[in-house]
């Protein structure tokens, strides 16, 4: 690979290559179309997955395609009036309520936290150096995940040599890529020494026990307590925080995934008082419109407002019926 070659591989991130190179296989392999593509092409397409596919799933498969043409040297197809017309027309009539991951408490983390603690001083007790290990990662991993509302593949592609603590008083890290740094420039996340629930001490016991001195943070362990060199794999990752849930007696723990995290911290920072801005520039969030997809109301159905306003007109009607100048 020639050094041009190697820095226009460099200005993809990995995730979306994997995931354009997946939705051109789809549209050239499983759908049968050719490529280069038309706009006729291209519509039918769309058409064709209308009803199966999200709009943003199928947007997804645009951009794809639209870049494939312009790597091979081909006029884009998808920057027409016919596409946007029909991509339009779809989503007019096949409107999907966007889902949002269920949020993860803090009676939950500290459940799951309790819980952790106990069966890691279990797997001590016994000698199994294998169930240490992997409870004393999956509680760095969840409360890294829960107080720095880290997104999954955030967690996933923390490094050592990028960390540093702080005794007494917190943790930093850089991370040379991220999804909202479109300059490339990284960026460093710090979070607190706590009291009780803290990552910083749940992270430091999980590099000391693994050995860990470059490389991932967190690591698969095997059923002979080696630690792997790689990193684990974001496909994992739900499923991981799904069985650790469920062990902890978590109700519901198939309802979570890794953004439960983000959006369980989210509403605890704005239920204790933080201001949007505040919440932005700790997770990282650029516009407030990413932001408020992680924050609940407070008050969902308005009910409270909506009652205390009852309440408020009921007194002032009764104060007007006693008013003893109109006995």
């Amino acid at each position: 690979m020639s050094k041009i070659d190697h820095y226009l591989h460099a200005g993809t991130r990995d995730n979306t290559r994997i995931a354009y190179q997946s939705a051109v296989r789809h549209y050239e392999i499983e759908w049968g179309g050719f490529l280069p593509a038309t706009s006729e092409n291209i519509a039918q397409y769309l058409v064709d997955h209308a009803e199966k596919l999200a709009i943003n799933t199928l947007r997804q498969r645009l951009a794809a395609l639209a870049q494939w043409h312009i790597d091979q040297g081909f006029p884009d197809p998808t920057k027409t009036p016919l596409i946007k017309k029909v991509l339009k027309g779809i989503q007019r009539e096949h409107p999907v309520q966007e889902k949002q991951a269920k949020p993860f408490q803090l009676e939950q983390l500290g459940m799951v936290d309790r819980w952790l603690d106990q069966a890691i001083a279990a797997a001590n007790a016994s000698g199994s150096r294998a169930g240490e290990l992997r409870h004393t990662r999956n509680r760095a991993l969840l409360l890294l995940g829960f107080w720095r509302g880290f997104r999954g593949d955030e967690l996933t592609r923390l490094q050592v040599e990028y960390i540093e603590v702080s005794p007494g008083q917190g943790m930093s890290f850089f991370l040379p890529h991220t999804k909202g740094d479109r300059q490339n420039k990284g960026v460093t996340f710090k979070a607190p020494v706590l009291k009780q629930f803290c990552p910083v001490a749940a992270y430091s016991a999980w590099k000391e026990l693994a050995a860990l001195e470059s490389g991932p943070v967190f690591r698969s362990v095997n059923r002979w307590g080696q630690v792997g060199n790689h990193g684990l794999h974001m496909d994992s990752l739900i499923p991981l925080l799904r069985t650790i849930f469920k062990d902890a007696g978590v109700a519901g723990s198939d309802e979570y995934s890794a953004h439960s995290l983000r959006r369980g911290f989210a509403n605890w920072a704005t239920g204790n008082g933080w201001d949007l801005k505040t919440l932005m520039e700790y997770v990282g969030w650029k516009s407030v419109q990413n932001a408020m997809r992680y924050v609940d109301a407070v008050d969902p159905f308005a009910r409270h407002r909506i009652e205390s306003s009852l309440d408020t007109s009921g007194q002032m009607t009764s104060s007007i019926l006693i008013d003893p100048s109109l006995k």
